[in-house]
């Protein structure tokens, strides 16, 4: 997760906006209890009793394509633990481990922090590099070390680690993303040409990254 800004993630599966706000971790106890990490900065009201969530899964997963109704949640120990509907003992909910949870944004309502933004307000942004257009933001990757934007080049695709150090800027207003990408990045040098790169603290690389991202199928695009 990257840590210059709050993650306010959403993506657009269909004709609805949608944010996801949570991811389930682990089992807790013998009563289908599962522990979540928030991504929301308001879990009273993303967690209330009854709230649904659609689910993103792998396609092989018995939960794909369904909803899942939060019963209770509960805190032990500083850490979120929820109850949900039809997950009656531990052996269901290990079947929900890893599922990330989404629910519906209203496209028009926008997050009070600073430096903070969904991810629909982001895709579609131009992304400037030394004061020329390179690109557009096409999608947003989240994976537990940090987000991956994805830019959209003439020559094609290209993962930017959604960190200050290479994205100082983004103006939404403007509908503008200023990057200061590392060399080699958006063009390729000669194998000789290629520096020491030294990545920011927190910035890993696009492969491990890539590696220990959640399962799903969730079409791609915390409050």
């Amino acid at each position: 997760m990257s840590t210059w800004w709050t993650p306010i993630s959403s993506h657009i599966p269909s004709s609805e906006t949608q944010v996801r706000v949570g991811r389930l971790t682990k089992a807790h106890g013998l009563k289908g209890a599962i522990k979540v990490e928030m991504y929301t900065d308001d879990p009273a009201r993303r967690f209330a009793r009854g709230a649904v969530f659609q689910l993103q899964v792998p396609t092989e997963s018995p939960w794909h394509g369904k909803t899942l109704e939060l019963i209770e949640l509960k805190w032990y120990n500083n850490h979120a633990v929820a109850f949900f509907k039809d997950v009656p003992d531990r052996s269901a909910a290990e079947l929900l481990l890893k599922a990330i949870l989404w629910v519906d944004q209203d496209p028009e309502e926008l997050p009070t922090e600073e430096d903070a933004w969904y991810d629909h307000q982001l895709v579609g942004l131009k992304v400037i590099r030394d004061g020329v257009e390179v690109g557009l933001v096409h999608q947003i990757d989240h994976f537990p070390a940090q987000d991956l934007l994805t830019v959209t080049t003439p020559t094609g695709d290209v993962l930017v680690p959604f960190v200050k150090a290479f994205v100082p800027t983004v103006d939404v207003a403007a509908g503008t993303m200023t990057m200061t990408p590392p060399p080699g990045l958006f063009e390729e040098l000669p194998e000789e040409d290629f520096p020491e790169v030294e990545l920011p603290e927190g910035v890993t690389t696009v492969e491990a990254d890539a590696g220990d991202a959640d399962a799903g199928d969730a079409p791609t695009p915390t409050p």
